[in-house]
């Protein structure tokens, strides 16, 4: 209940920043080194820790057909040793100095952090400037968490049913463009991926041109800067990048895969190819995302969950910070006793809805207040303000971030109306159904 009343303080801090105007001050401290690397630093004083950030303009995107999953299994062997730093050691090292360390995949990036107390910042730069040129990939390490990838492929993927149909689902909305396989990638192809395939794919894409390290926290730039250029500034640019050309056409009707496994029960999701980050229609198309499908209050889950009673839960996703036109879904799980097709209609109905009238003026400013609070808060993480800048300036710009509060303000009802009858028609849309089958059949 004090978490419940701390988030409705926030939600009328928010409206109140509305009504007086709000002025992000990014104060973002920005150089590219004469090799490529871009380097983004900002400043919070606010306690004496630090986050170091490497971004690499690399994801499954820029992958092919029979190598996919290279980006992820690479994630993995960065972790695996250099001469100057043994295998298991590149963590080991971080824990000893009192932080943490992690890395992710996605379509477009890789990325790999750690975290420290402010004095122990030199940690990262040693680091990290080691394993952007020096990896080794040892075939026997490479075998070895070659195996790790494939485990983590069949507990996440392979023995989970609505991943799986979400999996197939994602093949069959793209069929010209890389978003069409999975980011850990296909199991037969992970089985292809050779030990020197992964390293000419590390020479290729983990490079200082290629590159971008964000820091935030307490240092000084004047200090930190020189560090970094000094460190990192030697390492040798890598070749450049070819762009991913790939277009995904326009569809010419709906596209359905149903796909059936062991499960309890049946689920359905539809998805339809939007605009990202780069359009500025993705800002009303988030708004829109709010009102429809975000939390238990959204249309979608008091429809289906709380009014008619014929599914379990219902929601939906939009991940607009991707470098190309991305899906937005909406799903569904079915009740027991209700049916796929009754659930799949109320899905549609709830969209139709946002087509023909406007949304009430109380959705639309409580949809735009919980964004801009999740924004706002969000700044006190070092981590999240590093993400953040690391992930925009991957995809697009960081500079983006500057309005984007502003971008979210001045959504209108028009603008829900217009998205919502330009993207989400059956024409643009995928469809995924997962049917439960009993074991043995």
């Amino acid at each position: 209940m004090r978490m419940k009343k701390i988030l409705i303080s926030c939600l009328f801090v928010i409206a109140a920043l509305s009504s007086v105007g709000y002025c992000q001050t990014m104060n973002i401290s920005e150089k590219v080194l004469p090799n490529g690397l871009k380097v983004l630093l900002k400043e919070e004083h606010k306690a004496p820790v630090v986050t170091f950030q490497v971004w690499y303009r690399v994801g499954s995107r820029n992958e092919c057909l029979g190598k996919t999953g290279m980006s992820h299994l690479l994630e993995h062997m960065m972790f695996k040793g250099t001469r100057q730093h043994g295998p298991k050691t590149f963590s080991q090292t971080v824990q000893r100095n009192g932080g943490n360390d992690n890395a992710f995949t996605s379509r477009d990036y890789t990325a790999y952090f750690e975290n420290f107390a402010a004095d122990r910042i030199a940690v990262s730069l040693d680091l990290e400037s080691d394993r952007m040129q020096n990896l080794l990939i040892d075939p026997k390490e490479f075998l070895s968490e070659r195996e790790v990838v494939k485990e983590e492929r069949r507990m996440r993927t392979d023995d989970d049913p609505v991943n799986a149909m979400v999996e197939q689902m994602m093949s069959t909305a793209f069929s010209a463009h890389p978003y069409q396989w999975p980011v850990i990638g296909w199991m037969a192809d992970i089985n292809n991926i050779t030990r020197d395939d992964l390293y000419n794919y590390y020479k290729t894409y983990y490079a200082p041109n290629n590159a971008t390290i964000v820091v935030v926290g307490d240092f000084d730039t004047e200090k930190l800067l020189p560090q970094i250029e000094h460190i990192f500034g030697a390492i040798p640019r890598g070749p450049e990048i070819a762009k991913v050309g790939a277009i995904e056409p326009k569809h010419l009707g709906e596209r359905r895969i149903i796909v059936k496994r062991n499960a309890e029960l049946s689920a359905v999701f539809a998805g339809y190819i939007v605009p990202t980050l780069k359009q500025q229609d993705s800002y009303a198309l988030e708004v829109l995302q709010g009102i429809l499908a975000s939390g238990k209050s959204s249309r979608l889950y008091r429809a289906l969950v709380y009014e008619k009673q014929i599914a379990l839960y219902a929601g939906g996703d939009y991940d607009n910070v991707s470098a190309d036109p991305n899906l937005f879904s909406v799903y569904a799980g079915v009740m027991p006793g209700k049916t796929r097709e009754e659930v799949e209609q109320a899905l549609y109905t709830e969209i139709d809805k946002l087509k023909t009238d406007q949304v009430t003026d109380e959705e639309l400013q409580k949809a735009k207040n919980q964004i801009e609070a999740g924004f706002i808060m969000g700044q006190d993480s070092i981590f999240y303000q590093a993400m953040l800048l690391g992930q925009y300036e991957t995809i697009a710009d960081w500079k983006i971030l500057e309005k984007y509060v502003d971008n979210i303000r001045s959504v209108t009802k028009d603008d829900i109306l217009r998205v919502a009858r330009t993207y989400l028609n059956e024409d643009n849309r995928t469809v995924g159904i997962l049917v439960p089958m009993k074991e043995g059949h």
